[in-house]
């Protein structure tokens, strides 16, 4: 009791009640920013110690042949260099949006006299949810197509370096493209697998051994984050292979 009281006196002797609470205010928030800068570090041995950065596998092992690049810049990105939707390599008169929505939709219904999707069944992967796709100004973007590997996020992995040719190529390649839910793939935006993952923890696995092949496929790097990120998502799927 007499250390409680000197402590009283030495700080709040001659101080005013609003002073006590200004003092108060002032010791919380630093204990608040000391907290705030040793969790992660907590946090990140206690991962590395618990093994969840570890994980076994053919995709697992493809990861590890990826370069890991921290030096990431998103500088003179543009999208349009990627002419996504620009090309018709089947030459059936569709852009590969089109191309994509035939594959991933079932019950699919063509536009008369062509291959452009009418209507159809999407069972989203993203989500888990089934969606009645119906084309159409205010239902078409419903259903969206992703790159998977994000446009931004190849750019910053590598694609800043390609030609114009290959640009277009990965803009375009269905190997990266997939039919999913419109507002999943807004949310998702150009993130990488360090900072979103579909709510539909059954694809987690399958969505990261698309990324993992396309970078291994195109020779894009990954940041450690986003390695380690893999890592904690692939160590529940042993057997998981490259999609």
């Amino acid at each position: 009791m007499a250390r409680k009281s000197h402590w009283k006196r030495r700080y709040f002797t001659g101080t005013r009640p609003g002073e006590r609470v200004l003092i108060l205010i002032v010791l919380a928030i630093m204990i608040g920013v000391s907290l705030g800068l040793l969790l992660p570090q907590t946090h990140e041995r206690v991962a590395q110690i618990t093994g969840e950065y570890y994980a076994s596998g053919p995709a697992s092992q493809a990861l590890d042949t990826l370069r890991v690049d921290d030096n990431t810049n998103v500088a003179r990105y543009n999208r349009t260099e990627f002419g996504y939707r620009s090309t018709d390599d089947d030459h059936n008169g569709c852009d590969v949006r089109e191309d994509v929505l035939a594959r991933d939709l079932s019950d699919v219904v063509y536009k008369r006299g062509t291959y452009k999707v009418q209507s159809g069944t999407l069972n989203d992967p993203y989500t888990g949810k089934t969606i009645y796709f119906v084309r159409g100004n205010k239902t078409s973007a419903l259903v969206q197509i992703d790159h998977v590997v994000a446009l931004e996020n190849a750019w910053i992995s590598g694609a800043n370096k390609w030609s114009s040719a290959k640009k277009i190529q990965f803009g375009n390649d269905m190997h990266n493209l997939l039919a999913v839910d419109g507002p999943a793939n807004q949310e998702k935006g150009s993130a990488s697998a360090a900072y979103w993952l579909p709510t539909n923890s059954a694809y987690r696995c399958a969505y990261v051994a698309k990324q993992i092949s396309v970078k291994k496929q195109y020779d894009l790097s990954v940041t450690t984050k986003e390695y380690k990120a893999m890592k904690a998502v692939l160590r529940s799927c042993p057997t998981q292979q490259l999609i």
